[in-house]
């Protein structure tokens, strides 16, 4: 990767001027100028309304869209896989075998799944500024501005009926308030089996050319009827062009483009590689559990298939820290914005120092991390049950406060995602909570040692595996209307039910709280410092750039393109022939095994359907199942992936050679069409083309 870092310096050197076509843009502040100077297209208010409405938030990390007039949408399997293994059982594996519903009364709801749609967004930031008066310490700082964005959020919520969240931006140089419509009633059309889906597992995983059908459809109802939105995708015709200008819309994760030195530091050297080396061991742990039973490997398989994908992020966002040409460009460029700071802007003291007091911030959270993470983040207790367990005694204590004092995720606008992962529905395995449970508690041991007082308390005189299977075994908290009966007892219930998980999360939890006020002291002297920077870079630069991301709806666009590897041409699509050809050179070993469904299916299909391809576009984690659209608001492709030079991406962007990775919308019909018989659903995406 190290030709993609020395192509950073025009990014890296923090000015309005941007590289080929980055960007994870806002839809209340796209880049309207710049596509229409470059490809001569003009992003119409009519166009961004109907896009912004398809594009849907699914799950708690993964896009879709809209694609027919009667609620049908359409996202990733892997992001669906969740809540398709908690309709599967022993006997049906539907995460294996595929799904299909052929009528709507097969139609399977999804249990505790919500998709969310964008409905407005409203800038709120002289409202949230005005909460935090000058010289305020940062600890009051912070519980200001978290209650006035408590009582945006409640005002709104209670106006509107919509979820409602205030969104930090550009790291506090702004806040948005986003006004989501929800919807809880989703159920399962299709799914393929996992082999067609995630074709080439773990190897394949960030590489290109791929051969992976993974996509998923569900339908969102409404008073038990489907749902019929005011706008959805209608189906492209031809798929993507190369070279056209297309769009993606969806929701990427978090990014780090915008950050400082001592904030990229602290990455590198204190949160990556702890998280890693967790990532790893969960990996491990998995693979050796999951290899003893085929029932072991079902119930593994979602929260493996996570940690690898994560695992992998990790290595490519850590080979990006430590490669010394990428640190000394950030280096660089971080020297020259400070230059230019001293030399054209006028409040360059205070900006000056607000690099300094982020350093100063950074270096208290680096002494408190290490327990953070086993606390606060939960590190230590890698159970479900655990942080139900959690959950149920803070909100018994959180609610007994006004609104706007309790911790941000126990507030009333808050209350429905709460109670959904209270309550939800997913299967708790006694034996795989168990060795999760037992493996986190002995690398929590064996980190700060055996003496420490909370590790006594918790262990009890017993070893972390004895100490696991005990509390999982005698808590009852893996019964639903236990829990329902706790949480609607509050605070009082709580405590008299002497649960032995929730006495667990007792014990640490004063220490726990105390850690997040650190957390939470440090990002509020973070937020305050990079409100200072973002309000110099936009009397340098204007205000034309784009924030980090943060899991909120973005737009991005580029363009169908290969890319060159080692000297060899990488072509921008693959064909249905390819998956063939790439299950037999592999011997149609596991994961390259071909599903029996496309076997028997080879002679019926067209063998030069466009599979998956690669564009531009700028995305990263949490972009998956985000749609690919074309000039017309027209589905051409559902982002999937994305290359191994793409890996970079949280901390720039670079067009030679970093790729989103698509299922081609030609692929999608051929399939439901020739490989799973789905006559009614080919008509259905068909009826929406134009």
């Amino acid at each position: 990767m190290r030709r993609t870092f020395l192509s950073l310096l025009a990014l890296l050197a923090f000015t309005a001027a941007l590289p080929a076509d980055e960007g994870m843009w806002l839809f209340n502040r796209p880049p309207t100028a710049t596509i229409k100077a470059k490809y001569g297209f003009e992003l119409t208010d009519e166009w961004l309304a109907r896009v912004q409405g398809s594009a849907l938030k699914v799950g708690g990390g993964g896009s879709g869209s809209f694609v027919s007039a009667d609620g049908l949408v359409l996202t990733n399997h892997h992001v669906a896989q969740e809540f398709i293994l908690k309709l599967s059982t022993k006997e049906k594996d539907l995460v294996k075998g595929g799904f299909l519903a052929r009528t709507p009364a097969q139609e399977l709801k999804c249990p505790d799944l919500e998709i969310e749609q964008l409905v407005s967004i409203e800038d709120v930031t002289a409202r949230v500024n005005a909460a935090v008066t000058p010289g305020m310490d940062p600890t009051a700082a912070a519980a200001a501005r978290r209650k006035v964005s408590a009582d945006i959020e409640k005002e709104n919520s209670e106006k509107t009926g919509l979820k409602c969240e205030v969104i930090t931006l550009y790291q506090g140089g702004a806040y948005h308030l986003y006004r989501a419509k929800r919807y809880t009633d989703v159920r399962l059309v299709f799914a393929p089996e996992a082999g067609a889906a995630a074709f080439g597992g773990d190897p394949d995983n960030f590489e290109y050319p791929r051969y992976c059908l993974d996509i998923s459809l569900l339908r969102v109802y409404e008073n038990g009827q489907p749902a019929k939105p005011e706008h959805y995708l209608r189906w492209s015709k031809e798929g993507p062009v190369e070279g056209d200008v297309s769009f993606v819309a969806g929701y990427p994760g978090r990014s780090s483009r915008l950050i400082t030195m001592a904030e990229l530091d602290y990455q590198r050297n204190v949160s990556f590689p702890a998280g890693n080396a967790r990532l790893k061991r969960l990996e491990v742990l998995l693979l050796a559990w999951g290899s003893r039973s085929a029932e072991n490997q079902r119930r593994a398989k979602d929260f493996l298939q996570t940690v690898q994908n994560t695992r992998k992020v990790r290595d490519g966002n850590l080979a990006a820290l430590y490669d010394p040409t990428f640190y000394e460009l950030r280096a660089k460029a971080e020297t020259e914005f400070k230059a230019r700071i001293a030399r054209e802007y006028p409040e360059a003291t205070e900006a000056r120092a607000a690099f300094d007091r982020i350093a100063e911030a950074q270096a208290t959270m680096a002494k408190a991390a290490p327990r953070y993470r086993w606390l606060e983040l939960g590190h230590a207790f890698t159970a479900d049950v655990f942080f139900i367990a959690r959950r149920l005694l803070r909100a018994g204590e959180e609610r007994t406060k006004p609104n706007g004092e309790r911790l941000r995720e126990y507030a009333d606008a808050r209350k429905a995602a709460l109670e959904r992962q209270i309550f939800t529905e997913q299967p708790l395995h006694e034996d795989l909570e168990t060795v999760l449970l037992a493996d986190s508690l002995l690398a929590w041991s064996e980190a700060v040692g055996t003496n420490d007082p909370l590790v006594k308390q918790v262990l009890a005189g017993k070893s972390p595996r004895v100490r696991a299977g005990e509390l999982i075994k005698t808590t009852k908290l893996r019964d639903l209307a236990v829990r329902k009966a706790l949480y609607e007892g509050g605070k009082a219930a709580v405590d008299a039910a002497k649960d032995p998980l929730i006495e667990v999360a007792r014990i640490v939890d004063a220490e726990a709280r105390e850690l997040r006020r650190v957390a939470e002291w440090v990002e509020e002297v973070k937020r305050q410092s990079q409100g200072i920077l973002a309000k110099a870079r936009f009397a340098l630069d204007g205000a034309n750039t784009y924030p980090d991301a943060t899991s909120t709806l973005r737009l991005s666009y580029g363009v169908m393109k290969g890319y060159e590897q080692d000297g060899t041409p990488i072509p921008s699509f693959t064909v249905a022939q390819g998956l063939f050809d790439r299950a037999t050179e592999q011997n149609n070993r596991e994961p390259f095994e071909l599903p029996a469904s496309w076997a028997r299916a080879k002679a019926k299909l067209n063998l030069k359907t466009p599979y998956n391809f690669v564009s531009t576009h700028d995305i990263i984690g949490g972009s998956s199942g985000s749609p690919v659209v074309n000039r017309s608001g027209e589905f051409t492709g559902i982002v999937f992936d994305g290359n191994i030079q793409s890996l970079i991406s949280d901390f720039a962007y670079d067009d030679r050679q970093s790729r989103t990775v698509s299922v081609h919308s030609s692929i999608i019909l051929e399939a439901l069409d020739k490989v799973y018989g789905a006559p009614e659903l080919v008509k259905e995406l068909k009826e929406s083309k134009r």
